[in-house]
């Protein structure tokens, strides 16, 4: 592991995802840990920290992407950590709007009902 890397990528995912999910991760058990610091490691610090693309064009990619794949777990955090980076209700939904001409109705109303959950949960 790359030190500077995953400090990197540890910084970056406290600012977009928050505390409570990295301490999670710090703090997961022997299976999933090295999952963990790869993810912390890879996506965030060596993917996130590329100044090619800001963390809003980043937010709406991921979200785009795990609607499409029916990654609700992952979708309902980034949906939270695009809110973080400056996405409104207006451009989450018309990225879903996108995601269900492109990848099916059925991948747009789930997407549409998680990130409805997730503006519930934040109260917004």
């Amino acid at each position: 592991m790359d030190e500077s890397t995953y400090s990197a990528g540890e910084a970056v995912r406290r600012e977009v995802a928050g505390n409570a999910v990295v301490d999670a991760a710090r703090n997961a058990d022997d299976f999933n840990k090295p999952m963990q610091d790869i993810l912390t490691e890879f996506c965030w610090g060596t993917v996130w920290t590329r100044p090619e693309l800001d963390r809003r064009s980043r937010s709406i990619l991921n979200i785009g992407m795990l609607a499409a794949l029916n990654r609700p777990d992952q979708l309902a955090g980034h949906v939270r950590s695009g809110i973080t980076n400056g996405l409104s209700k207006a451009e989450i939904r018309e990225c879903l709007l996108q995601v269900a001409v492109y990848a099916g109705m059925p991948a747009g109303l789930s997407s549409f009902a998680i990130a409805s959950k997730v503006f519930e949960e934040l109260d917004i």
